[in-house]
């Protein structure tokens, strides 16, 4: 317990002496003492944690030092306050509510063995012989004084008379059994008579527990006295290294005495003659200096005096060259201390006056009288402003223009409306206070002038723009460099600044250019714009002029929907309407000449208001026809020689209305004549193609409604089609247009009627594919399924034809007798029929057509003639039956073979036999 109060053990002599030989108990091992390093008190190296200091607030006040000891160590060993001897290291340093805890190894780290140390082992028994075959041949000198083991061994029998209960680490007096242990009760106990023997044991117990101190104080006091070498062996160190100090400053001493005396004879009188050149220097910097002074005094009046005259570009070079001055060459001068911030203030006066200045100059030049020519206003004023915007990096300038040009083209659109309508007397602007309300009473001849009136003041307008935008930079190319007008002509003329710094200097000293003209002079190098401003810059260049035309269009798309909203435009007939879109055409090419891209809101308005037109346009046609095929009693009509016209200009190759001819008017004819072939048509049909032809002539003057016009038109032939289906092979018109019945001449005008139109789909079809865009040829298909539905329609009233003639002959044939006379009567009723029939359609249908009817009328008699025949077991046996019926079949084919145009139609009639049984 003792030892943990001392310090720890100072160890001397050399590193190779030991206490003990390998054979000694390692539980008696005593650390081998060795000498201490040199260290001087004065100037103390190493750590100084080893060092002794005095108390300090600032260091730690837990570390223990020699100042601790406030007490001897007989008090210390008997406080009767502390519960337990402080026995080691932990409880002294961390106080008595220290416990000893099991230290759980580590997860991270390995369990160690033996064979963990194998190699090493290998590695180092070599080595291990040779050393104790060294030692054996030259034993060390033995050092250690063997009364000092004596002493120690003795030391140790005498701490061995304490008893063990001492030196327990858990000793503690307030443990019952502890207690008794030490002081046990009997020595205590004066009950029987036996004071004077208990008084003696209890001074027995005392004196022997004050050995037991005695023994313990000596052990610590002999530990102190083997150390008391190394404390002597310091001081010497010390005092030595006292006298080499005081040496070395002696010899410092001569040494300083020499080099004065060297710098008195060599060095004054030279570096006198160089603090008369500095001085000198210094004053010629000073005057230079106050010069540089005087100039910079002047900067805030020079700079008032070129802002009077708009010189922005001087006056804000001038202040970036005079706070480069302030910040480099005067920075520290007390006089200038607020001239910085003075210039800062002026710098932002000055942005705050360009951007004013270009604000009033773009009120100005944008609001000036549009006339024809597009010159810009001050042009000059132009170029200082944009040059010292450009240098002030305020690259957002170009957004007031933008602002300005909004309004300008509002103000455009108003004076137009209000001098137009201040020149129609018809308007009482007394009574109509809104100005769009007396816009909306203009009709179309006075609206579409004043809509001409507007676009023709947005274009001078947009021409005005895009010269205003490119004008400064402009003139300076042309006096400089003729390259960049070719860059200037597409919006990439900011590119110039960037050279501006590098021809600057050039062409100030040719005399060809006078400087009054040379703005660029004036542009420094902090000018420069990066790549990412010039891209920047040119970028929001180009989408001001886009911009300027999308305002425009903006506008004029506005104007448009003001004066549609009661349905004026969709009122508007074929001819108003193409005028207004070939007039929004021409604008729309033009603006995208001027600014370069096309702006999509008036062509989005103009492809609006086709469709609108387009819709109205089919609808007013589809329900004329709807009209036309009520009242239509399908009857062959007389064909006015206009529409033989028509018909001939298509064939000709133009497909448009053709003029009407002055002159004496022409008799009509009785059917119309196509490529060398006859139609007989309704009235209806002729006006069909009239319509068709109105659609393709709208799709000629208006091109963006190509592809909804064809569906339009697709639609229309569907709805003929279906419609006449519905009127003439379904008998609607019995009850539309109140005919008794459907006859065959009705059929056949109707078959005739359609295959007029089939004859025109494929030139329709034609004139579409020429203005359709190859991507949408697949709408063509929708004229291949007309064509085909028109076929069918047309096989179907030739089915109808005859089926009419086969329950004729079923009727017919199906009394049929053989027996005299011949001709029977059911023959003459059959070629009275066949006639009916054949003067019902020959003047209506083609003759190849009518034998082509006639073949299979033909074939329908047979098939019934033979089965009657059959039915009368009539046979091919040149009997009595067999000539009677021979004689009406030779009338039958008499008769039909006499009609017109079935001269040369095969009527074989030998299948009607049946084979001879």
């Amino acid at each position: 317990m003792a030892s943990s109060h001392s310090s720890s053990p100072v160890p001397q002599g050399s590193s190779s002496d030991v206490f003990f030989k390998k054979e000694v108990d390692p539980t008696k091992h005593i650390r081998p003492v060795q000498s201490l390093p040199d260290v001087c008190p004065k100037e103390p190296t190493g750590d100084s944690s080893s060092l002794c200091v005095t108390p300090s607030l600032v260091t730690d006040q837990n570390r223990w030092t020699i100042y601790h000891s406030k007490v001897n160590l007989p008090a210390a060993l008997n406080d009767p306050r502390l519960a337990k001897r402080e026995s080691d290291f932990f409880t002294k340093t961390w106080g008595l509510d220290f416990v000893d805890t099991e230290v759980i190894p580590s997860f991270y780290l390995p369990q160690i063995s033996k064979e963990h140390f194998t190699v090493y082992q290998q590695e180092i028994s070599q080595r291990e012989k040779i050393h104790e075959r060294c030692k054996n041949i030259c034993p060390p000198k033995d050092t250690f004084d063997r009364t000092l083991l004596h002493t120690h061994d003795k030391s140790r029998t005498d701490l061995e008379q304490i008893p063990k209960i001492f030196m327990k680490p858990d000793f503690a007096l307030d443990d019952s059994l502890t207690f008794n242990s030490v002081l046990p009760w009997s020595h205590f106990n004066t009950a029987g008579g036996k004071g004077n023997r208990d008084a003696a044991s209890s001074k027995l117990l005392q004196e022997k527990l004050s050995h037991y101190l005695d023994i313990v104080e000596v052990n610590i006091a002999q530990q102190i006295s083997l150390r008391s070498e190394a404390f002597f062996h310091a001081m010497t160190s010390q005092h030595e290294l006292q006298d080499y100090l005081k040496k070395t400053s002696q010899a410092v001493k001569m040494l300083r005495d020499k080099i004065a005396q060297i710098d008195k004879v060599m060095c004054e009188g030279s570096l006198h003659i160089l603090r008369l050149a500095l001085t000198r220097n210094n004053c010629v910097k000073v005057y230079n200096k106050l010069k540089l002074m005087a100039t910079v005094h002047q900067t805030q009046p020079t700079v008032q005096v070129l802002l009077s005259t708009s010189e922005f570009v001087g006056a804000l070079d001038l202040i970036a060259t005079t706070q480069e001055v302030l910040q480099q060459e005067l920075q520290g001068i007390h006089s200038f201390r607020h001239l910085g911030s003075q210039l800062c203030e002026l710098e932002k006066l000055i942005d705050k006056m360009m951007i004013a200045e270009f604000s009033t100059y773009s009120h100005s030049d944008l609001n000036r009288p549009l006339e024809d020519d597009c010159q810009v206003l001050e042009e000059e004023r132009l170029v200082s402003l944009v040059f010292g915007l450009l240098k002030q990096r305020k690259l957002n300038f170009l957004e007031i223009y933008g602002e300005e040009m909004i309004i300008t083209a509002k103000n455009i659109i108003k004076q137009c409306v209000i001098n137009k309508v201040s020149q129609i007397e018809e308007i009482d602007t007394d009574v109509v206070m809104k100005l769009a309300d007396q816009m909306r009473m203009l009709n179309f001849p006075q609206w579409f002038d004043l809509l001409q009136d507007i676009f023709s003041k947005f274009k001078i307008f947009l021409q005005r723009v895009k010269v205003s935008l490119h004008i400064s930079l402009s003139r300076i190319s042309l006096q400089f460099l003729s390259f960049f007008v070719y860059v200037l002509h597409h919006a990439v003329f900011l590119n110039i600044i960037f050279w501006a710094g590098d021809v600057a200097q050039a062409v100030a000293r040719s005399p060809v250019f006078p400087k009054s003209h040379c703005i660029i002079f004036r542009v420094s190098e902090d000018m420069k714009l990066t790549d990412l401003e010039l891209g920047k810059l040119a970028n929001n260049i180009q989408e001001l002029l886009n911009s300027a035309s999308d305002i425009c269009h903006d506008r004029a798309v506005k104007f448009l929907m003001s004066r549609a909203k009661d349905g004026f435009l969709e009122k508007l007939n074929s001819t108003e309407f193409i005028t207004l879109s070939r007039l929004m055409e021409t604008f729309i090419l033009e603006t995208e000449q001027i600014c370069g891209r096309k702006s999509m809101s008036l062509l989005g308005a103009l492809q609006s208001q086709a469709n609108k037109f387009v819709n109205r346009f089919h609808e007013e046609r589809k329900t004329k026809l709807s009209l036309l095929l009520d009242n239509e009693r399908w009857k062959q009509a007389d064909v006015p020689a206009e529409f033989q016209d028509l018909v001939d200009s298509i064939s000709d190759g133009k497909i448009a209305l053709p003029e009407k001819k002055s002159g004496e008017e022409r008799k009509p004819a009785e059917v119309l004549i196509v490529e060398g072939q006859q139609y007989a048509v309704v009235g209806t049909v002729l006006l069909l193609i009239r319509i068709i032809l109105e659609y393709c002539q709208c799709v000629d003057n208006i091109p963006s409604v190509t592809t909804d016009m064809l569906t339009r038109l697709s639609d229309l032939l569907k709805y003929f089609n279906s419609r006449s289906c519905q009127l003439v092979l379904g008998a609607g018109a019995l009850q539309v247009v109140g005919l008794k019945t459907i006859t065959t001449k009705n059929l056949a005008l109707s078959s005739r009627c359609l295959q007029l139109i089939v004859h025109y789909i494929p030139v329709i079809r034609a004139h579409f594919e020429a203005r359709l865009p190859p991507k949408q040829y697949n709408m063509l298909r929708h004229f291949d399924h007309i064509t085909k539905d028109y076929h069918d329609h047309i096989a179907e009233i030739s089915a109808k034809l005859v089926a009419i003639m086969d329950s004729l002959f079923d009727k017919l044939l199906s009394k049929y007798e053989v027996k005299a006379p011949v001709p029977s009567a059911c023959f003459r009723n059959i070629c009275k029929q066949m006639a009916k029939m054949h003067e019902a359609i020959f003047d209506l249908l083609p003759e190849e057509q009518t034998q082509m009817l006639f073949l299979r009328i033909n074939a329908s008699y047979k098939l019934h003639l033979k089965k009657q025949l059959s039915h009368l077991n009539v046979i091919n046996d040149g009997g009595p039956q067999n000539g009677l019926v021979t004689a009406d079949v030779a009338f039958y084919t008499g008769n039909l073979q006499a009609l017109k145009g079935l001269k040369d139609l095969d009527l074989n009639m030998a299948e009607i036999w049946e084979q001879k049984r």
